[in-house]
């Protein structure tokens, strides 16, 4: 069992509630509490090209060889970009853990993707594969390729302020001082 102590976290960038186009994303890599590196890219807003785009930043990262995981904050970027976490897993031969503060309503989720998403269908059905959100050390997780136990050591190696992830807590930060000037508080 690796002890999941290298790991690469994404978040998305703020943005205008009317913005439609491409959105940035985040990567922070860390080896458990220390960062080592930072990527970025884009992925379109409400889109369907995250799994693509997270792959392809794992995949060029120079720290590539030594990650033993990818932390999502949360199971969508830009809006609506639902993160194909099997997809993402299977493309890049990691495990993927979605981290959430709260344990979200999953019903107004559905509600507004089926009602006001384009391809919100195939978009809740990615998500329902994740199946439900699980309570694990004071935050919510959904996972994909790694047992409960693995990813409750994953938290403990990689959690040093609160509780969220470092590479989470860093990668929303940075996104927040580049999208707005300055970065605030909770991730």
């Amino acid at each position: 069992m690796p002890a999941f102590t290298h790991a690469i976290g994404f978040d998305d960038l703020p943005f205008e509630r009317e913005w439609r186009g491409d959105v940035r994303v985040v990567g922070t890599i860390y080896a458990q509490t220390t960062l080592h590196g930072v990527v970025s890219g884009k992925v379109r807003r409400d889109g369907r090209n995250s799994a693509a785009e997270l792959t392809r930043l794992v995949d060029t990262c120079l720290f590539r060889p030594h990650l033993h995981l990818i932390l999502l904050q949360g199971v969508a970027l830009a809006g609506f970009n639902v993160v194909d976490a099997h997809k993402l897993s299977r493309d890049t031969g990691l495990p993927v853990m979605v981290v959430a503060r709260r344990e979200p309503d999953m019903e107004r989720i559905r509600a507004a993707l089926l009602d006001k998403v384009p391809g919100g269908k195939r978009k809740w059905r990615l998500i329902e594969k994740l199946g439900p959100m699980e309570e694990l050390r004071s935050v919510y997780v959904q996972r994909v390729g790694l047992s409960i136990k693995d990813a409750g050591v994953a938290l403990h190696h990689l959690t040093l302020t609160g509780n969220i992830p470092e590479p989470l807590r860093a990668a929303h930060l940075i996104a927040g001082g580049i999208g707005t000037g300055h970065s605030r508080g909770r991730a």
